[in-house]
């Protein structure tokens, strides 16, 4: 006669069962509560552009809706012809936009040297009050592009944990941008943030090159997108953010009474906290991507 041990389930194996099925029940609920916030915020930074664009006439702010719809666009075109993998088409966007607005980054900032020159260039009224060409156009179309990512990571939900760090930063820039946009002011201080996006290029690069199953660590290509991705983390992120961060407060005593230097600030300090966690994500993704590469010469050295 057969046992039923044979039958029955194993009492630690239920345990384990049961256990991950809370882990996954906790994981949905702040997914579900973080999901709720983010989209609440979005719809009231929707409804208050569509307000200044209608009620107040502020029709350059058309960049912004034009910029959501552009990458949205691109978005339809990605999951048309290449993937439908959702994490693969938002990254390819994201890929777009950064390779965009780094170019016009670059653009502005060759175009205002050449025909005004280096002189006051950085100065204080000409950062705070200044805007320099196409640099309005340039922040709304950016602004653009975290208003659809946003609601893009959202709707397939590429993220986790009860506070995303994604989802803030792109909150935190909806808040900082929307209001600079609004009252015209320090334009040339957030394009000047905007640098970033050079490194954010080669984050995007690296995602969609594991992605489809380029891994080889030991490649010339890997081995240089790794050295541009590194040199641009230090320079065009990390040292232009902390630069921008000092300026400000050099020149704090220069700025009006009011919330524009209090935001400035709250905003430069979350760009370097998100940095500085974007660092060591990072240094860990270039150690796991060495250390196999490590392990296999010692195999073939036995």
């Amino acid at each position: 006669m057969l046992s039923l041990s044979f039958c029955l389930p194993h009492p630690h194996r239920i345990t384990i069962d049961t256990m991950a099925r809370r882990t996954s029940q906790n994981q949905n609920e702040k997914n579900n509560k973080a999901g709720t916030f983010f989209l609440a915020t979005l719809i009231l930074w929707f409804v208050s552009v569509l307000f200044e664009i209608i009620f107040n006439k502020r029709s350059e702010l058309l960049w912004i809706v034009a910029g959501a719809l552009f990458f949205q666009i691109a978005n339809w075109v990605v999951r048309s012809f290449i993937s439908r993998d959702p994490l693969f088409v938002n990254t390819s966007v994201s890929l777009l936009h950064s390779t965009i607005i780094s170019v016009s980054v670059v653009f502005i900032l060759a175009n205002q040297r050449l025909t005004n020159g280096p002189n006051g260039m950085f100065e204080h009224s000409q950062l705070v009050g200044g805007t320099w060409e196409w640099a309005y156009a340039a922040l709304c179309f950016s602004c653009g592009y975290f208003a659809y990512d946003q609601l893009d990571m959202l709707h397939y939900r590429l993220y986790s944990g009860l506070i995303p760090s994604i989802l803030v930063h792109h909150l935190i820039l909806l808040v900082c941008f929307t209001l600079a946009l609004y009252r015209n002011v320090t334009i040339n201080y957030l394009i000047l943030t905007l640098v970033c996006e050079l490194h954010s290029i080669f984050l995007h690069v690296r995602k969609v090159r594991r992605m489809a199953g380029v891994r080889d660590a030991t490649s010339a290509i890997v081995r240089m997108e790794w050295v541009l991705n590194w040199f641009t983390f230090i320079f065009a992120r990390s040292l232009s953010h902390i630069l921008i961060t000092i300026k400000l407060i050099a020149d704090a005593p220069r700025f009006e009474k009011g919330v524009v230097l209090p935001l400035a600030l709250f905003g430069m300090a979350g760009m370097n906290l998100i940095n500085a966690g974007l660092g060591i994500d990072l240094f860990n993704a270039f150690t796991r991507e060495r250390t196999p590469q490590k392990s296999s010469s010692r195999r073939h050295g036995e």
